[in-house]
């Protein structure tokens, strides 16, 4: 019997049952939950890295809910995040021109 220990989504218990399985859950406090939040972090970006092209955006877009999910989770809304995402690509930028910083050296002034 495999131990996972992990977050889930939250329909995953019912496909489970529905597959003639069981499962064991429990609802997570607050901190909990935060850290098992940044732990899925992890988990979803190592599986966007490895990814084979044909399953790159779903990966992608299980790491975009681990992140909406943490915004909540911290007290912010997603309106906010994405405020604060416009209001440093206004400031810095992007990344649609693709640069490469190689290194930056001192004025010879």
């Amino acid at each position: 019997m495999p131990i996972y220990n992990k977050l889930v989504r939250d329909l995953i218990p019912e496909i489970i049952e529905h597959s003639g399985k069981q499962c064991t859950l429990h609802t997570m406090d607050d901190a909990e939950y935060l850290s098992a939040l940044h732990a899925k972090l992890g988990e979803e970006l190592t599986e966007y890295l490895a990814a084979e092209e044909d399953q790159a955006l779903e990966e992608l877009a299980d790491l975009l809910e681990v992140v909406r999910a943490t915004a909540i989770a911290r007290g912010f809304t997603l309106a906010k995040l994405e405020e604060v995402r416009v209001a440093k690509a206004e400031k810095h930028g992007g990344f649609a021109k693709q640069l490469l910083l190689e290194k930056v050296t001192e004025s010879a002034d």
